[in-house]
Parts: structure tokens; sequence; C-alpha cells
């Protein structure tokens, strides 16, 4: 049985009206989160804390986890938050990409978008701008186009621990491929387990509404974002979940969950594979808070003025995207040399590699 069909028993409007009431009603704070599945223990970069201590008190407390997504290069930049909540993020990555950059927020709670949208005015004078950068609708993730958001009018899609809500993972991929623009990203964090997970669990309001039942398998996953476009999904960091919650976790028996954070690129040229055509970058080190080394994946930690060879892949993704100005580029596709490497690892996740114990990280 596959995740498709699994998904296709459940009931969509149950689904979504259960979401809304946890995460509108029985939720009030982060405290009230039963497990660590939208935690992160890692330190976060001071300039992200710095823009954070920004951010307005009550939008703050309407936070439900501890994580936070932030890729790099943002300035003037139109991001799309997917889940946007009570708009903690957009309003970090409103600062982040500056007064002629822009951020959308989209969620489905109304009382979520009601604490977001009485604070724009002041997130607006905090950061000294002479208007707003931000935006919020009340939709679905899985329905973006029910809004009034053109094709290929995003340059970063984030999302942070929420897709594995919604019912039709496949929609929310290919509606996000729709809107962004060639080059673009999807860089967000979400939670995924070693097997398909059963019906019975994702039935589960607690389960599900913890961020722990509606993970994909990650396999289906991967699968997944090839079939919508996005043809070389790239892990960035991933953690083992831990429940501490001996209820849940007798529930869930033997289910791994990982909270993984992924970068997806719409680049039509990218190849199945890694393959080698003898190509190099060397980064510049000029992008904002990234001096010494670009971070591209778990992979590839590039250094600054250091000869990096890289597949074909690779390349594009740095070339044909907002980093192309970051890095100089040498070699072309004259000449194959096969496959270059694999890039990836036979079981993805390195907190499944390395123990059986969880391992720290940044996630959702």
């Amino acid at each position: 049985m596959n995740a498709k069909i699994l998904e296709s028993e459940l009931n969509e409007g149950e689904v979504k009206a259960d979401v809304r009431e946890y995460y509108g009603e029985t939720l009030q704070g982060s405290q009230d989160l039963q497990t660590n599945a939208c935690c992160d223990t890692d330190q976060m970069p001071r300039y992200i804390k710095d823009s954070l201590a920004l951010v307005h008190d009550e939008v703050l407390m309407k936070y439900y986890g501890c994580g936070l997504v932030v890729p790099t290069e943002l300035e003037g930049k139109t991001i799309l938050d997917l889940g946007s909540g009570a708009g903690r993020d957009v309003y970090v990555l409103s600062k982040l990409v500056g007064e002629h950059g822009k951020v959308i927020g989209v969620d489905m709670t109304p009382a979520q978008l009601d604490v977001a949208r009485s604070h724009q005015k002041f997130h607006a004078k905090q950061f000294g701008y002479a208007k707003s950068n931000v935006e919020f609708y009340e939709g679905d993730i899985e329905k973006l186009d029910q809004l009034p958001l053109d094709d290929g009018s995003i340059d970063i899609i984030v999302s942070n621990c929420v897709i594995n809500l919604a019912h039709d993972k496949e929609a929310v991929l290919r509606q996000a491929h729709r809107l962004l623009k060639e080059g673009g990203e999807m860089y967000f964090s979400d939670v995924y387990a070693d097997r398909r997970v059963p019906l019975e669990l994702q039935q589960d309001k607690v389960l599900y509404g913890e961020c722990l039942s509606g993970a994909m398998y990650w396999n289906d996953f991967q699968n997944l974002s090839k079939k919508t476009g996005f043809f070389d999904p790239r892990i960035v960091e991933d953690r083992r979940l831990t429940i501490e919650n001996p209820l849940l976790e007798e529930r869930i028996g033997n289910i791994k969950f990982y909270s993984v954070t992924y970068r997806l690129f719409k680049l039509a040229a990218l190849e199945p594979a890694c393959e080698d055509y003898g190509q190099s970058v060397v980064y510049k080190g000029t992008i904002p808070h990234n001096k010494n080394a670009f971070f591209l994946d778990a992979h590839h930690f590039i250094e600054t003025g250091k000869q990096f060879a890289v597949c074909g892949n690779t390349y594009d993704m740095l070339n044909k995207t907002r980093f192309k100005e970051h890095f100089e580029f040498y070699g072309d596709r004259s000449k194959h040399f096969g496959i270059f490497k694999d890039c990836g690892t036979p079981v993805p996740y390195s907190a499944a590699q390395n123990s059986e114990e969880p391992a720290g990280g940044n996630c959702c």
C-alpha cells in the first residue's frame, strides 16, 4: 500500500478541521506541545537572534515551536511562508529582506492570522520602513492557486514544520513549483518517518497535530519531489526526534521520526544523478554573514577562496540561482567523466547513519 492510497483514505475536511482546532484553540503556546517534533536545539546565528529580538511579544508567544528556517542571500527577495501562523518567521524574514523585499504569509487558521495582521504597523516602524513589506492571506497551502499569487513570482518559499499537516502533499509541492521563479528555491524543514505511517495513527488527532503521524516516509518524499519538478532534493541537515512522552511513544511503536531541512531548486536542467563534467567553483566570501564559507547542503561546505570540484547539478544550483554573483565558475559540459560521486548516502539522514541515539541539528 503506498502513501497516496493511505492519504486518500483520510477525510480531507476532517483533517483540516482538526488542524485548525489544534492550532487555533487547543494550543495556546509552545509549552502546550506534547512532543519536541517542532523544536530546535541549535544556536541561531547572531544576526537572526538580533532580528528575532525585534519581533512583537504576542507574535512570539503564539509561535508553536522553537525552530527558525532562514536561508541566506535574502536582500530584496520575495519570500512566501507556507503555514505562517502568527507571523514570527514572516517578520524575521521581513527584516532580512530589507525594505525593498517582500514576505507573504499563508495560513489556514484565522486566530493566528488575526495576531499576525495586528502587528504589521508595529514591525514596519520597528524596522524603520516607510510601510509594511509583508502580506498575510488566509488559505490552504494545497490550493495556492486560489490566492492572488502569480506564476513564477516568488524567489524563495519557506515552511516550518507544516507540510506534514497537509492532506495532499503532492499538491503543495506542485503549487510551490508553479509559484517559484526559474532558479528559485524551496527551503523548508519538516518531519519524516523511516517507514510509511499506518492509517490508524494518521487518524490520531494528537499525533497528527504534533507533526508526527502526518509525516511522509522519507523515500516517498524524495520520489515525490522529483515527480513534481524538484529533481535533486538536497538535505541541509537533520536530527532524530525524541518524543519524550511515554503515552505517545507507546502508540507510535518502532517508527523513527526525523526533522529534516531540505532545499529544492526549480531548475529544469538538473539530472537524475550527480554527473562529473570536470567542473569546479570558487566561493568569493561575499554572501552576508557567510564570509568564510558557503554551506549549500550536508555534503557541500565550500570554503572561501578554495577551488571546489562539483557535479553538474551542484554547478547549476550555484550558477543559475541567486548565488551566481558570489562564485567564480570553471569548466563546461563539453566533456563527461561519468558519475561524479554519490552526493547523498544510502540512508539519507546522518542521524540514522551514525547512532541510534538522537543527534543534534537544525529542525523545524
